[in-house]
């Protein structure tokens, strides 16, 4: 049997987290590769569709990386999105999805953060198994 790999999609912030995942890259930090990122002007660009795309698409699981909180370059958007997953994750749970979403806040400088965030993350996602909507589409 093969072993499960997550596909992991994860919408940066221009400003802060996708600068702390170029740091982990260039510092040679390991997260896996499994990790895709998207480059987005500000987490607060990243809304409810974008998100349920990304799973209707193939994604077992999908992180968004904002800003720490204070530190958004368009001073609210980070927090607009922080409450936007959280009720995408009370939905998600609702309908057998629960644990595939989630949201964390770093700075330019964290890269080790980041790696260490990507790796369990795609832990998590692991454990919980393939994304089931991916398996009824492909049946469907």
């Amino acid at each position: 049997m093969m072993s499960f790999e997550p596909s992991i999609v994860a919408f940066c912030c221009n400003w802060c987290s996708y600068a702390a995942a170029d740091l982990a890259g260039v510092s040679r930090m390991k997260y896996p590769p499994n990790v895709r990122i998207i480059h987005v002007p500000c987490s607060g660009k990243v809304d409810q569709t974008y998100i349920l795309k990304a799973l209707e698409m193939g994604a077992d699981g999908v992180m968004v990386t904002g800003c720490m909180e204070g530190q958004c370059h368009y001073l609210t958007g980070n927090f607009y999105t922080r409450d936007r997953v959280e009720r995408l994750k009370r939905d998600l749970e609702k309908i057998g999805l629960g644990g595939r979403v989630d949201m964390f806040m770093m700075s330019a400088a964290m890269g080790r953060e980041f790696a260490e965030t990507a790796t369990r993350f795609t832990e998590k996602i692991r454990e919980l198994g393939p994304n089931p909507y991916k398996q009824v589409k492909q049946e469907g």
